[in-house]
């Protein structure tokens, strides 16, 4: 009998929409009488997988809406490449992501590709793939002080610069609120980089005033909305901008802002392009989010993976310290959007549908795009 994971992996690939909270079941830990469902509907197909390549997919969480697509769109490109890939989910704990390699591992994977929950602790996963010749891809997030193979990224600098550059350039005087990510994120720390190369020089020159500077555990909206409404309490609601690190923050940061009847009077920042931002976005409550093409670093992600299994060389286009090498990697674009552009960015990448995120708005209010 296959492995529960694969047999999961495959059957996604096929029915990727109506059984999507299938996975997530299985991912939590529910695998035993679920795998029984899959393996009756695949029951006299039982295709040798031994020849396969087999990648490990060491995913710290499948909270967000986006950690879907990269999955699904890293399992789609890696079984056209003729390989396996055993996903695991964390659910943001360290000590389960770190058991869940192993095991991984022991399985007998060719390469581990890890979305790190701490990129400290993450890095004892790459000592112990190195101990077993495993290369490892840190996916989206470094991991820290570690002998890791490959990083493949956006540029989060560039992420928080584009963030803090739109909300300046549109709110240039007045108060200011930074709600950062999970203090355990690197990419956290790279975007608040981001946002005070910009925000500095107009705090300097007493233009704004930032008068909270707070970080969400585990990117938590419920974290952001704590934060911003004290930030409000003590600001006594005189605030032009929240820097929301990502759209599950700005979800709690425009909580809180509805509730002292703010919302879309305050700019708010976002990232990810999730479903529930770009409605907000197109509400008027959310100013802007940068979309990350996700399918597009999946894909390029599993066909790294592949290479590396074979242990070919891969062409980086930069390197990343990590605190202990230069680590080779490929950092990919980003890209703003705002009510501007989000229409034809949606209609182009087709990574969400109009109806979708144009649901809350009256049809006769929605922009002009091809298709529509």
């Amino acid at each position: 009998m296959r492995n529960t994971q694969d047999l999961i992996t495959q059957f996604d690939i096929a029915h990727p929409r109506p059984w999507r909270s299938l996975r997530w079941l299985v991912l939590r830990g529910t695998s035993v009488l679920l795998a029984g469902i899959v393996t009756a509907g695949c029951a006299g197909k039982k295709p040798d997988n031994s020849h396969k390549l087999r990648i490990g997919f060491c995913l710290e969480s499948l909270r967000h809406e986006r950690w879907h697509r990269d999955l699904d769109a890293f399992t789609a490109r890696a079984q056209e490449l003729g390989a396996v890939v055993l996903a695991q989910s964390a659910d943001g704990n360290d000590a389960l992501q770190v058991r869940q390699a192993e095991n991984l591992l022991t399985q007998g994977v060719d390469v581990l590709v890890v979305v790190p929950h701490n990129g400290l602790v993450a890095s004892s996963i790459v000592e112990n793939a190195k101990r077993q010749k495993v290369p490892v891809i840190a996916y989206d997030r470094m991991i820290r002080d570690s002998d890791v193979d490959f990083y493949i990224s956006f540029d989060n600098v560039k992420v928080g610069q584009q963030q803090a550059e739109y909300l300046l350039t549109r709110a240039p005087r007045g108060n200011y609120v930074l709600i950062g990510g999970a203090p355990s994120d690197e990419n956290a720390r790279l975007l608040r980089e981001g946002q005070m190369r910009v925000l500095q020089p107009a705090v300097d020159r007493h233009e704004i005033r930032i008068v909270a500077d707070q970080w969400a555990k585990d990117w938590l909206p419920s974290e952001a909305l704590r934060h911003t409404e004290n930030a409000l309490t003590q600001a006594r609601n005189s605030v032009v901008a929240v820097v929301a690190s990502n759209d599950s923050t700005a979800g709690g940061v425009v909580q809180a802002l509805q509730e002292q009847r703010l919302a879309g009077k305050v700019l708010v920042s976002g990232q990810d392009a999730e479903l529930a931002a770009c409605q907000r976005i197109a509400e008027g409550t959310q100013a802007m989010t940068v979309y990350k093409p996700s399918v597009a670093l999946a894909t390029k992600a599993a066909e790294i993976a592949v290479t590396l299994a074979k242990h070919q060389v891969v062409a980086a286009s930069t390197t990343v310290n990590n605190g202990f090498k230069d680590v080779p990697a490929l950092l990919l674009d980003s890209i703003v959007i705002d009510q501007n552009n989000l229409a034809s960015i949606v209609s182009k990448e087709r990574f969400l549908t109009l109806d979708a995120v144009y649901r809350n708005v009256p049809r006769e209010q929605w922009p002009r795009t091809k298709g529509n």
